[in-house]
C-alpha cells in the first residue's frame, strides 16, 4: 500500500468513526484479532491436509 493511499484508508476510518480516533483504533484492533483469528482457522484447516504447521503463532 503507497503512503498516499494508505493516508486516505486512515482517513476513511477515522470518518466512520466520527472523528474519533480512539474509537477508529479499537475498529482497528477487533478487526485485526478477527482476521488472525480466520488465519489461524485455515492454518487448521490445512494442517488437516497434510500442510505443515505454523511454528509461530504472531501473524505480524
Amino acid at each position: 500500500m503507497s503512503f498516499r493511499s494508505s493516508e486516505s484508508a486512515i482517513d476513511e476510518i477515522v470518518a466512520s468513526c466520527n472523528g474519533d480516533i480512539r474509537g477508529a483504533l479499537k475498529a482497528l484492533l477487533l478487526v485485526n484479532e478477527h482476521l488472525e483469528a480466520e488465519i489461524a482457522q485455515l492454518y487448521a484447516a490445512a494442517a488437516q491436509y497434510g500442510m505443515p504447521e505454523r511454528r509461530s503463532t504472531a501473524f505480524h
